[in-house]
């Protein structure tokens, strides 16, 4: 009977849980919606109840009793006060969420270094700042730190790919001075371990309640966007992945941190490498913008991705660009519009894979390693003749993602979690 460890994913709209082998093959997974268990996703006992049935759907797939660890994703910047039982106080500030406090925005921008992921009416800073002044928190956690917490008993640990959002410097590898210089409280934010840490044991309601070894080793967990990464297989210097998804999402494994907050561009830490990339304003939305799901298959049909369009496009559906041209003023470029329509496309799909291109040879440009192989993912990877106009714009080998799931990706960590605490043999 081979040993199993569980991925956690909890999304901005549901929850998903996946089981992995030691090889890393993926045996088992369910999800539920978060609709089904109440109307406010800021409300943590919501997150708490979609992922129990979720938890309980993929504990009827496979054997309970073979699982000895697990790990949390969660979206990146959602915070949350809580107890010193771990229990919330109020609503979580999504994502997305802005802090409208004048004094605290201020406060953060005369004292966080420019390269700091901490500025801004979303960070998590502000968040947890504004947390402080209108609650009394024992901490301020992320809302992955809090179903890690549920699940061990272990509250106010996070992780360092979470905790950047936070004002954590991931180089130094701590929470650095300016943030009290700011305003904030350093005793409010969680401590803080590499991703794939072990933090401590399952608590005995919640293995009795999911069947689950009180033997099971919880492990800290990334962000959403970092897992999605992870579950891709990509695992070394030079290695891609490309989102096709809404927007356009590059990401490449570098030796070397890239900060540069002028094209939105951050590193998270992976072990002794770092995760470098930066979205762009192109993507599905233009695609969606002039054609339909089924349009774009039929039109596809007639495109030969070997052969240029001659048509030189910088498809956005409005003014502004962030990655990889820094530019809030910048304009669509769709003319002139042939009457083809297959044409039309042909040219929007190498012009979103002219941007692709440019964005990891942004990130090569200030410091990252030469994109060596890609991976994609999204709805736009599944169509064979884009796939064939980029690689002839990438010039390097497309590879297979081995799975698409930010689950599959905590549970990576989950297995290098189990390894390190000795429940699971590499």
């Amino acid at each position: 009977m081979t040993d199993l460890v569980v991925g956690i994913d909890i999304g901005t709209s549901g929850a998903r849980a996946l089981a992995m082998d030691a090889s890393g093959t993926v045996v088992g997974q369910a999800s539920a919606r978060m609709d089904d268990h109440g109307a406010n996703h800021r409300e943590p006992c919501v997150w708490w109840r979609t992922l129990a049935v979720a938890l309980d759907r993929l504990v009827a797939e496979v054997e309970a009793e073979r699982v000895v660890a697990l790990a949390v994703d969660g979206t990146s910047g959602t915070m949350l006060p809580i107890d010193s039982y771990g229990r919330p106080l109020g609503d979580a500030l999504m994502y997305s969420d802005a802090v409208g406090d004048a004094e605290i925005l201020t406060a953060i921008a005369a004292a966080a270094p420019s390269t700091s992921a901490a500025h801004g009416a979303t960070s998590g800073l502000a968040k947890a700042m504004h947390f402080r002044k209108n609650l009394a928190p024992w901490k301020v956690v992320h809302q992955a730190d809090w179903i890690a917490g549920k699940l061990s008993g272990r509250f106010g640990v996070s992780d360092e790919n979470n905790a950047l959002k936070t004002g954590y410097d991931p180089v130094a590898r701590c929470w650095p001075d300016w943030i009290e210089a700011a305003g904030a409280d350093r005793s409010l934010l969680p401590d803080v371990v590499a991703p794939g840490t072990p933090i401590g044991r399952i608590g005995a309601d919640a293995a009795r309640c999911y069947g689950l070894s009180p033997k099971v080793v919880v492990v800290a967990g990334t962000t959403d966007g970092c897992a999605s990464f992870l579950a891709t297989g990509a695992a070394e210097i030079g290695e891609g992945v490309t989102a096709l998804g809404t927007s356009l999402t590059v990401k490449v494994l570098s030796a070397e941190p890239i900060f540069a907050p002028q094209y939105g561009l951050y590193s998270h830490r992976i072990g002794d490498r770092w995760l470098a990339g930066g979205a762009s304003n192109t993507g599905g939305k233009v695609l969606a913008h002039f054609f339909a799901d089924n349009r774009i298959a039929e039109l596809s049909e007639a495109i030969d991705p070997a052969r240029p369009s001659c048509l030189d496009y910088y498809p956005l559906v409005g003014k502004g660009e962030r990655f990889p041209i820094a530019d809030p003023h910048l304009a669509p470029r769709l003319e002139p519009r042939p009457d083809d329509d297959a044409r039309f496309l042909h040219g929007i799909l190498e012009g979103i894979a002219a941007i692709e291109t440019l964005g990891y040879g942004r990130l090569a440009e200030l410091g990252g390693p030469k994109l060596k192989t890609l991976r994609s993912v999204g709805g736009g990877a599944a169509n064979p003749v884009w796939t064939g106009i980029r690689q002839r714009r990438l010039g390097v080998p497309f590879l297979p993602a081995r799975s698409e799931e930010a689950a599959a990706g905590a549970a990576r960590l989950a297995l290098q979690g189990a390894v390190d605490a000795g429940v699971l043999r590499p």
